[in-house]
């Protein structure tokens, strides 16, 4: 739970991954974020479907209080991230294979800074590198570049946050209750106190 951006798309041409990850990396270096570099260039033609040699083609970076913001691509330019080919390269059902190319990254804690920042990032990549690019932006910064709406959403997710936590601290789970049904209990008490 925290505000977050989600975003899939794919690589314009294996030409362009070598200098989208210059440009990109010397954005990390400026911001003094770390970054990862994974393989800088396609081999020529070669496409990997084995779910055990999947190879990683980009770069993935981690502003402060981030999440790590993955611009990593598979060899069929779909862009996807390391975790999600832990988590999925390997599946045959076709509802979780889906996963494997839908990236998010949780801004909340990095701050509305940071999450513009990356905002205007994918904007510029999407322009010059990028095709099919989709983001679904939770603070809805990318769809409207609303600062005062950005800052709103994030008081919105900071406050639920805040009771979620404070509902945890002051009603404790029952010994003979589920995990459910304690946190059905919870939102109940959390809608509860936000009505009053």
């Amino acid at each position: 739970m925290g505000l977050s951006i989600h975003y899939s798309g794919y690589l314009r041409d294996k030409a362009c991954l070598y200098d989208m990850i210059v440009e990109v990396k010397d954005v990390c270096e400026s911001f003094r974020w770390e970054y990862q570099v994974y393989n800088d260039q396609y081999p020529d033609d070669k496409i990997v479907t084995d779910a055990d040699e999947i190879p990683l083609y980009g770069i993935s970076f981690t502003p402060p209080n981030c999440e790590t913001v993955f611009l990593a691509f598979l060899s069929n330019l779909r862009m996807t991230s390391f975790p999600n080919i832990i988590f999925y390269g390997k599946s045959k059902d076709s509802d979780e294979q889906k996963y494997l190319t839908m990236l998010s990254v949780k801004t909340q804690f990095a701050g509305i800074g940071i999450h513009q920042l990356i905002i205007h990032l994918f904007r510029y990549l999407d322009k010059k590198y990028f095709r099919d690019f989709e983001v679904h932006d939770e603070g809805q910064y990318w769809e409207t570049g609303d600062e005062a709406l950005l800052q709103k959403n994030f008081t919105l997710y900071t406050g639920l946050l805040n009771q979620v936590a404070f509902a945890i601290e002051d009603y404790p789970m029952n010994d003979d209750e589920t995990f459910e049904s304690y946190f059905c209990r919870l939102m109940e008490l959390i809608r509860k106190d936000r009505d009053e």
